[in-house]
């Protein structure tokens, strides 16, 4: 039981501060380029993308996959990034862009969505691998 109370404290730790993370810098982006097309939501997700590329080919060892999440794990991963990344945002923004009647700029952030983050997700990966 004191090992699920101290993940959850983890996990509200790093979600407290990947919220936190999340706000500022995607308040940071729309401000300087507006907020007619999702760009915050946009770079945090790839930025985040990219983050748990590297934690994964750093952490996700043969031996720690045995040994199960570890506390680092737990707090970077499921905490921070969790919070930091966000489906929900792009979700409700792709939907405000189809119903304001711009159905191509809803694609292009579907698009864009997809192959920067699953590219940065790569790259991440393999620059772990390189470390």
């Amino acid at each position: 039981m004191k090992g699920i109370l101290v993940n959850l404290l983890l996990v509200a730790l790093g979600g407290g501060l990947g919220g936190m993370a999340r706000f500022w810098l995607s308040g940071v982006v729309g401000r300087r380029y507006g907020e007619t097309f999702p760009w915050g939501t946009l770079v945090v997700n790839v930025s985040g993308a990219a983050c748990i590329g590297v934690l994964g080919g750093l952490l996700l060892t043969p031996e720690a996959r045995a040994a199960g999440p570890s506390p680092v794990w737990i707090v970077l991963v499921v905490g921070v990034l969790g919070s930091y990344t966000t489906v929900s945002s792009f979700s409700l923004q792709t939907l405000a862009l189809m119903r304001t009647g711009e159905p191509m700029r809803a694609a292009l952030n579907v698009r864009l969505s997809v192959v920067l983050c699953l590219s940065a997700a790569t790259l991440g990966y393999a620059a772990a691998g390189w470390m």
